[in-house]
């Protein structure tokens, strides 16, 4: 027959296998509730970035447009004479007075506009405005007065730096005039029209802003 001790240390063995036992199934069932928290976790953080992902639209393509177009027409002066000690020799002026039409064009890279889509509130961040182009129209040149002494020639680059004193000019009259904001307001207007096709205006909102 099996001793007194003997049957303690047995139930001893016992009592501990089954404490381990138990204790094995309670941290299994633990880490199964770390896994699915985790799993939760994850898939929250993943589906918050997937709202707030970027779709592209197709005007990311378009590159550099122009959005407003303007005409300005600058008057220049060219003149010039031969002086001595400071004072103006007679009959050695030469002077010329002449128009160019310019045309001016502004807009904006589409390539680097940035947009976000959270609440159903469409936030897109546009680069600068700029203007992109300034053409002489040469087919428009006018003289109207034109005096030249035989003893003081306009040279050349005089008048290739008359030129480009009337284009500059022609730029600032025309960023006076609104050329940006018009520019602006144009692009804005294309681009809502990109998102209507993805999106319904009705319930959703586009806001604009600088980058």
């Amino acid at each position: 027959m099996m001793s007194q001790h003997q049957e303690q240390g047995t139930r001893k063995r016992g009592g501990f296998g089954l404490l381990k036992f138990y204790l094995s199934q309670k941290i299994i069932k633990i880490l199964l509730i770390l896994v699915v928290v985790a799993v939760v976790i994850f898939g929250v953080r993943k589906t918050f970035f997937t709202e707030s992902k970027t779709t592209k639209l197709g005007f990311e393509d378009i590159g550099e447009l122009a959005t407003q177009c303007a005409y300005t027409t600058e008057v220049g002066v060219q003149e010039g004479s031969r002086e001595l000690f400071g004072i103006q020799i007679p009959f050695t002026q030469s002077k010329y007075i002449y128009s160019m039409d310019f045309e001016i064009k502004a807009g904006i890279d589409f390539g680097d506009i940035d947009w976000d889509l959270k609440d159903k509130i469409i936030e897109v961040r546009l680069p600068e405005v700029r203007i992109l182009s300034s053409e002489m129209k040469q087919d428009s040149f006018q003289v109207y007065h034109e005096e030249e002494s035989i003893f003081r020639q306009i040279r050349l680059e005089e008048i290739n730096d008359g030129f480009e004193d009337m284009q500059k000019q022609a730029e600032k009259d025309a960023v006076s005039n609104g050329l940006l904001e018009n520019a602006k307001s144009n692009a804005e207007t294309i681009l809502k029209e990109f998102f209507a096709k993805e999106y319904d205006l009705k319930e959703y909102k586009i806001t604009f802003r600088e980058k």
